[in-house]
């Protein structure tokens, strides 16, 4: 339970949650276009280098669930400020970094500030909010996800081009502190503190074997391109084998008290599918900018501010369609994001058609309209997917339920960078530096990976007309 809150507080918590929301989601694609300016002033190695872009995304994969869980047991307010100011002051530090050691360090506890900050989000508006109410909420943080996503590069190329390559990327990592400075004194305010009760136990057990059973699995992943060889994959053996161990734990521990994550949810059709189409979209959707910019940049030496203009238009889409997707998704339930995917993948094909038709420095002006129509799609999948998905999830368990969505979520993302970027850099590889090719190349993979996602949700769509038509003849 919590205090007492009104329809105004209730509003305030909910804006400082997705400003600390956006502020950490916003971290994982920004760096993108600092990485050329980030290499050259810190002498950086390609292994190095990409640990500063990856090892955020493994610690804030490993944070969520437990995270989250704890949030469950012990209240959101304190777990949100405390995630927020160390998120803050990792920020800080990346800032001020003077080695390659440094900047990554500093990543990996920006990251694994965020996986704390995030599920209390969600947590909040389940809290916060009746089950009627969710889908304004939720579509503002289907906004928040997808915006900060998309319009990482064209901040992270604003901020580079104010302040210089020398120092704009460490201004990437500033304009954190007085967000974050303010966020923190506001959610003391604003959110509400959990009334007294008896505490949860927080299955210690069940937390490391998650813990290493994600790190195992997240790890050749994140390390795709660096680590040559299929040696790397044997670690999803061991992984495999943890998370199976997890899964027997979470079974015999949940007869006594509640469990890290509560198995019973994924009975729930709306729920294990919801989670499903969320993997595979992420899979396919955070990979466009990872090879967009590089395309962009090594392909057609566009500025870093150029390449987040050229990215732009699917932010905008995306932002247009999230809020509203949020409040229609209870009149259309998982139809809206079958509608979402097939425009999302309409918009990728006509990118695709736009970079065969139109090469050069102009190719960036001809992805602007597809890219808007696959961004009007994305705002109708994210928002909407993450109302229905949490829609059948109890209260208290809505911390911990939220954070298997969002690492399922970040497991998709890294496996879509890994699988995407291993075809863009092969065809790069084999054909003698063309871009062009390699990029349209990983879009159709992305396409594929937008096409699963979409027969999940179809799947649910007919699943529940089948449920439906079930309880019309009962009755």
């Amino acid at each position: 339970m919590t205090t007492e809150t009104t329809p105004r507080t209730r509003w305030h918590a909910m804006s400082v949650a997705l400003v600390a929301g956006f502020m950490t989601l916003l971290d994982i694609s920004i760096v993108n276009v600092a990485l050329p300016s980030i290499r050259a002033y810190l002498n950086l190695g390609s292994g190095e280098l990409q640990w500063v872009l990856s090892g955020y995304a493994l610690t804030f994969g490993l944070l969520l669930v437990p995270a989250g869980r704890y949030g469950d047991a012990r209240g959101r307010r304190n777990v949100f400020i405390f995630g927020v100011a160390l998120f803050t002051l990792a920020s800080a530090a990346a800032g001020l970094a003077t080695s390659a050691l440094w900047l990554v360090v500093a990543r990996l506890v920006q990251g694994a500030a965020g996986g704390i900050v995030n599920p209390q989000v969600s947590g909040l508006i389940q809290e916060l909010f009746e089950p009627a109410e969710r889908g304004r909420p939720f579509g503002l943080l289907g906004a928040t996800i997808g915006v900060s996503t998309a319009v990482g590069p064209l901040l992270g190329g604003l901020l580079i081009q104010v302040f210089g390559t020398a120092e704009g990327w460490r201004w990437i990592f500033y304009i954190n502190v007085p967000i974050g400075l303010v966020a923190i004194a506001l959610a003391a305010r604003w959110i509400p503190a959990r009334a007294r009760k008896e505490r949860e136990t927080l299955d210690p057990v069940g937390v490391t074997l998650l813990g290493v059973g994600v790190f195992l699995l997240l790890l050749p992943l994140v390390q795709e391109r660096e680590w040559s060889g299929p040696a790397k994959w044997l670690l999803l053996v061991p992984a495999a084998a943890v998370l199976a161990g997890f899964w027997a734990w979470e079974r015999r521990f949940s007869r006594h008290a509640p469990s890290v994550i509560d198995l019973e949810l994924f009975r729930v059709r709306s729920y294990s599918l919801g989670t499903l189409v969320g993997v595979l979209y992420f899979g396919g959707f955070t990979s466009i900018f990872f090879t967009y910019t590089l395309f962009l940049q090594n392909g057609l030496h566009y500025s870093a501010l150029q390449a987040g203009l050229a990215i732009t238009p699917f932010a905008l889409g995306s932002a247009v369609t999230s809020a509203l997707g949020g409040r229609k998704v209870s009149e259309t339930g998982r139809t809206l994001v079958v509608a979402g995917l097939v425009t999302v993948a309409a918009g990728l094909a006509g990118t695709i058609l736009a970079l065969t038709l139109v090469s050069g420095s102009a190719a960036g002006w001809a992805t602007v309209l597809p890219l808007l129509v696959a961004g009007l799609g994305s705002g109708l999948v994210i928002s909407p997917n993450q109302t229905i998905t949490l829609s059948e999830v109890p209260v208290r368990r809505a911390g911990s339920a939220a954070a298997v969505l969002q690492t399922g979520q970040r497991i998709g993302t890294a496996v879509g960078i890994a699988g995407v970027g291993a075809v863009f850099f092969n065809r790069l590889d084999h054909h003698q530096g063309d871009w062009g090719l390699a990029f349209r190349t990983s879009l159709a993979v992305t396409i594929a990976f937008v096409g699963a996602a979409l027969i999940a949700a179809v799947a649910d769509v007919r699943a529940g007309r089948v449920d439906d038509r079930v309880c019309a003849e009962d009755s």
